[in-house]
């Protein structure tokens, strides 16, 4: 399995594709705040990691304090990072848990969100559990809700280009699930892609007691 404390230690430099993809989410998700006056606002992060893509543009502005957000992060290390991090910046209403993002139960209680957050998931399912967890994500959304989502350019199992690009079937469910694109980056030279969807469909209830993701390492 990997080893994903050793994993993250890539954002120690702000060259790497990770530290790129990082500020890329968080243009995103401060696109989204800036578009959303609303006084009371809900986030969900599966597989959140440290959470600081999230946490840092909360933390830096005068109405972080309107969100709540619930991150999901199974390894312990990494959800003891993102805890410290909100207690240090007096994030009172982020709730880090160490539970499941595979599994709907997990997110009972935070849903329907505002805003979804899928980063760092998509590239480390099959097929089936990806296409499964973009149709998750419209239960998981309340009306009008954004998804950013992120998935490495490359085919599976080749880091050098391979042939095509796999965010493309990305994209395509998003629409089939009833979601509009409303951003895609794909910076030139780098190795991962970020995609923003809203939804325009309703919304579905959530089903729990359903795993519709499990990682493949």
């Amino acid at each position: 399995m990997t080893d994903w404390q050793a994993w993250h230690l890539a954002y120690d430099d702000p060259h790497s594709d990770l530290s790129g993809r990082r500020r890329a989410v968080q243009r995103r998700i401060e696109a989204w705040l800036d578009g959303r006056p609303d006084e009371d606002l809900r986030v969900v992060s599966a597989c959140s990691g440290d959470g600081r893509d999230l946490l840092e543009v909360l933390a830096r502005r005068p109405d972080g304090g309107r969100v709540s957000a619930l991150l999901l992060e199974l390894d312990e290390g990494l959800a003891a990072s993102a805890s410290a991090f909100a207690a240090e910046h007096d994030l009172q209403r982020v709730d880090v848990r160490r539970d499941d993002a595979g599994v709907t139960d997990s997110y009972a209680d935070a849903v329907p969100a505002d805003l979804v957050m899928l980063c760092g998931v998509l590239g480390n399912l099959a097929d089936e559990d990806a296409r499964a967890t973009v149709a998750a994500s419209r239960e998981l959304s309340a009306p009008g809700a954004l998804v950013i989502w992120t998935r490495g350019r490359f085919a599976d199992g080749d880091p050098h280009g391979g042939v095509g690009e796999p965010t493309d079937r990305v994209r395509s469910w998003f629409a089939e699930d009833g979601f509009e694109e409303v951003g895609y980056d794909a910076p030139r030279g780098t190795g991962f892609r970020v995609g923003a969807h809203r939804l325009v469909a309703e919304p579905t209830p959530l089903v729990t007691g359903h795993t519709f993701f499990t990682f493949t390492r």
